[in-house]
């Protein structure tokens, strides 16, 4: 046998050497400013390395994930107008309540704002200015009217027809004031048929003085039987009175089929609730408008025919001025009565009521006022007569 040594051993017919190894040396730990080496850039040690792929999404943003990428990487949407997120990445956005809208961080949901036309509003305080202004306007042509009531230019024309038509104007510049507001159940209920009747009543004393014109010049000759129509005082009344009956007959079906009341649109307008009027039926209302519409038509009809007939005391000229203007208005209303939202419709409805009666009240009194007034020389029947 073969002596063994040291550090030899035999394993079958090998001979394998074990060798003593030397303690490893330790590894050096890095100090405090060696740094650790990343992708982007160098941070120390002591310090956690942050994901280069996507950051947190705070509260008002969602996680929306990248296409062809690992689920770690996405992107920080904000959320939409409406909705919100009130923690970090969030899935999806929750969207808010039907009276409750989104805040500007989207974190949380806050009340929608109320709106309607108030009379705090520097739009809804100058309309109603504007409609008192004109009320006292009226009135005051009225007081006119009523201390020259024997003047030539007065009784011309049929002068209890014009204390009619005064009044009317007086109440339909009035009227106007009830659509400003918060709208309340009895307003929704009057505001319209208020504005329908009193525009009637208007309307047809117009009419009423052109016919009562278009009489006079026809019953010129002694034996003509149109001279009791002339000299009757039923005539004039009983077109005013038909007239407004029908506009009066068509408001009552109106309420009595579906009456206006108020409510809150939440669709009108993003982020805010309109309080307005719901008027029951659309197609009512345009009733009521039409009626109006033939109105003033069989007036402009009736004062185009009678302009040329003699006379410095014949107003029919007068009338048809004011009857284009009232059309052209109210033709102009609809469309943007139609395309306009929120507290705007009544403002485009007030805007109407205003032009269309100011239109009326100044094309057939102004010229009568100036006469009185400013050229009283004038105010005679032979110049009013043209002999």
């Amino acid at each position: 046998m073969y002596p063994t040594s040291p550090g030899l051993q035999i394993w079958g017919n090998k001979r394998f050497e074990k060798r003593h190894q030397q303690p490893s040396q330790p590894v050096s730990q890095p100090s405090n400013n060696q740094t650790i080496q990343s992708n982007t850039n160098s941070i120390k040690n002591e310090q956690v390395p942050k994901s280069v792929c996507s950051e947190l999404c705070l509260a008002g943003f969602r996680k929306a994930a990248r296409v062809g990428q690992s689920a770690c990487c996405f992107d920080c949407v904000p959320c939409s107008k409406g909705e919100i997120s009130n923690k970090t990445d969030a899935i999806n956005c929750i969207t808010c309540p039907e009276d409750l809208w989104s805040n500007e961080n989207r974190q949380k949901c806050v009340p929608k704002m109320i709106e309607y036309l108030s009379f705090n509003d520097s739009l809804g305080s100058a309309l109603a200015i504007i409609a008192c202004a004109f009320s006292v306007i009226s009135v005051w042509i009225l007081s006119i009217f009523i201390k020259f009531r024997d003047s030539p230019i007065v009784k011309a024309n049929n002068r209890e027809l014009s204390y009619v038509l005064l009044c009317g104007l007086t109440l339909c510049f009035s009227c106007s004031i009830i659509f400003i507001g918060k709208p309340h159940y009895i307003s929704c209920i009057f505001r319209q048929v208020a504005f329908g009747v009193m525009f009637s009543i208007c309307v047809s004393s117009l009419q009423a003085k052109t016919v009562i014109v278009i009489i006079a010049f026809k019953a010129t000759n002694p034996s003509s039987k149109l001279r009791l129509w002339v000299e009757s005082r039923w005539i004039p009344y009983s077109i005013v009175m038909f007239s407004s009956v029908m506009q009066l007959i068509i408001c009552t079906i109106w309420l009595t089929a579906a009456i206006p009341f108020p409510q809150k649109n939440i669709n009108s307008e993003i982020g805010k609730i309109i309080l307005e009027c719901n008027e029951g039926s659309t197609v009512m209302l345009y009733c009521m408008l039409g009626y109006l519409g033939f109105l003033a038509t069989v007036c402009f009809i009736v004062a185009f025919l009678a302009k040329n007939l003699p006379g410095s005391f014949n107003e029919a000229k007068h009338i048809t001025f004011s009857m284009l203007v009232f059309i052209s208005v109210w033709l102009s209303f609809i469309p943007a009565y139609v395309s306009t939202k929120g507290k705007y419709v009544v403002v485009v409805e007030i805007f109407a009521i205003l032009a269309s009666s100011a239109g009326l009240l100044l094309c057939i009194f102004i010229p009568k006022i100036y006469v009185i007034l400013l050229k009283p020389d004038m105010n005679i029947r032979e110049k009013l007569t043209g002999k």
